[in-house]
């Protein structure tokens, strides 16, 4: 399958995706999309950005020592940054 839609880019960078191309990879306001460079030119994909865990099990274990010695405990990384940042 060939789709060729032709956008104009802006003063400020910006490229509208075309409305055939939004529909076929689902894309809505806020949709991540990865831009690579290849040798043939350039990729425009769609892409799902996830949350992962800011620290290991070896580093929760540590900051919850640390936290229990001084009689605080913290359910969310979040919390757990803010008291680090106040030691």
């Amino acid at each position: 399958m060939e789709i060729i839609e032709i956008a104009r880019m802006t003063s400020k960078g910006q490229v509208t995706v075309p409305a055939p191309i939004r529909v076929i990879f689902n894309l809505k306001k806020g949709s991540s999309v990865v831009f690579k460079l290849t040798d043939k030119g350039v990729l425009f994909l769609p892409c799902e950005i996830t949350e992962r865990e800011v620290y290991t099990q070896e580093e929760w274990g540590k900051i919850e020592r640390l936290v229990a010695e001084r009689g605080k405990t913290y359910k969310t990384a979040k919390g757990a940054k803010r008291h680090l940042k106040s030691l």
